[in-house]
């Protein structure tokens, strides 16, 4: 296990579709080892999630701390697939390991369903909401190069510090006019 550089934005790996990895090598010592780096680098920058672009491996893995899965710190996600559940909008203030130091908001659906595969090559389907769809969004956007930064309500962005301080206003500011 290793503690990996993250991989910041500018950097071309974070706009690449990440490639699906076969169900035969979910269990091989190559995605062991990335599913261990993940885990130990997110743990060390005390990450919600981490998609393994963000740590210059363009493979589509994900591994997130939702609030369901009280047994375990991460959930680790292999070729994870989202499906919307609702059309309603929840809007978050969203933060990213690859572009430290900003946040903004950023509405997703609410409600979703992904399936995919488990660290043990187990196909599973689950359906969230709240806070754990959020994540579960922003980290596979990741897999398809995107970034929270192009969903981002404009006026919201700000630095962390500013945010701290600011957030109803900017919230408040980014929907005057709208009915």
């Amino acid at each position: 296990m290793a503690i990996r550089k993250i991989a910041k934005l500018g950097h071309p790996v974070l706009r690449q579709i990440a490639e699906a990895i076969p169900v035969s090598e979910i269990m091989s010592q190559e995605t062991q080892t990335l599913i261990d780096d993940l885990i130990e680098t997110c743990l060390d920058a005390n990450g919600a999630g981490l998609a393994a672009p963000q740590i210059h491996e363009s493979k589509r893995i994900v591994i997130l701390d939702l609030e369901e899965d009280e047994d375990e710190k991460y959930t680790i996600w292999i070729n994870p697939i989202i499906t919307p559940m609702t059309e309603e909008g929840m809007l978050t203030f969203e933060g990213c390991l690859s572009i430290p130091g900003l946040r903004g908001g950023v509405i997703r659906p609410h409600r979703i369903k992904v399936s995919g595969y488990t660290e043990k090559g187990e196909a599973f389907e689950r359906e969230l909401e709240g806070f754990s769809a959020v994540v579960s969004q922003h980290e596979c956007d990741h897999l398809d190069g995107i970034l929270y930064v192009d969903r981002v309500e404009t006026p919201t962005l700000a630095y962390l510090e500013e945010h701290r301080k600011y957030a109803d206003d900017l919230l408040e500011m980014s929907f005057q006019g709208e009915d």
